[in-house]
């Protein structure tokens, strides 16, 4: 069974109560999938079905109505989460519901699904709710990469690479306000290459500080990391190819509002080794 931790708390109680139901769908899952007293597992399945469909239009509705309310940076981003998971859902193959034989590869496929989508959308996104700065107060600076003293931990090798990161990101940002990302493409999918295989690096040496210190902290930046390394994966080179410029500046504004909340909010709480 999956369990709501306090790792998934985002600290919005209404939003976080309707987290724990996302869990609740994924356990109802699993007792169809393990369910022996029936070869037909159709009505329940139907079921299922239809509380993820109530649930889609609930708990998305509020989410989203909240971001507006307070101008979070990631409404636009939440949106087409949200809309992915919608249809997603709503073009699930479902041909071999009425066949007892085949219901058991429908249910996994569906549990499979709804298990990685939850962990990657709340310790990814949703945890970010809230917590971001709204978009005017970093993105109007002259220079939003500038790493600050405010992003100081005090502990030598993670603030070097915190500072590596924010440079790899800002070598991309200056391409992108440049407003010539085409004729930059190769050079931007080289910096996103780069960042990707610096921020593993980095992450890697960060868990290992966290460890040597026994920092019980240690399995919610694990979760965190892992989802935003999955983010920088799964970059859609098709999007991209579309609309380089509006896809880039979408980019920009995920890493830097992820790296800023995650060193604010999370680093920041690591201790400092004497």
């Amino acid at each position: 069974m999956f369990q709501f931790t306090d790792d998934c708390l985002i600290g919005i109680k209404e939003l976080d109560d309707e987290h724990r139901r996302l869990f609740s769908l994924i356990n109802q899952a699993m007792d169809v999938l393990n369910h022996t007293d029936s070869n037909d597992r159709c009505t329940q399945i139907t079921h299922l079905l239809e509380e993820l469909t109530r649930y889609a239009d609930t708990h998305f509705a509020h989410e989203e109505a909240y971001m507006e309310q307070i101008r979070d940076p990631e409404l636009i981003r939440q949106r087409m989460q949200h809309s992915l998971f919608r249809d997603k859902i709503r073009d699930f193959s479902f041909a071999d519901i009425d066949d007892p034989g085949k219901q058991q590869q429908v249910v996994t496929d569906l549990l499979n699904f709804l298990a990685k989508w939850l962990y990657h959308h709340i310790l990814g996104s949703d945890i970010m709710i809230g917590k971001l700065p709204p978009l005017e107060e970093w993105m109007i600076r002259d220079n939003p990469c500038e790493f600050t003293d405010d992003y100081l931990t005090g502990i030598e090798i993670v603030d070097l690479e915190h500072q590596q990161l924010f440079c790899i990101v800002e070598r991309a940002y200056q391409l992108v306000k440049s407003n010539d990302v085409i004729t930059c493409y190769d050079e931007l999918l080289s910096i996103i290459h780069e960042l990707t295989e610096y921020t593993v690096t980095h992450f890697a040496d960060e868990e290992a500080y966290m460890e040597k210190i026994g920092y019980e902290g240690l399995a919610a930046q694990k979760n965190a990391h892992a989802s935003f390394v999955a983010r920088l994966e799964s970059i859609n080179l098709i999007e991209l190819d579309e609309n380089p410029q509006k896809y880039m500046e979408s980019l920009i504004e995920f890493l830097l509002g992820w790296l800023i909340n995650h060193i604010l909010y999370s680093d920041k709480k690591i201790p400092v080794q004497a």
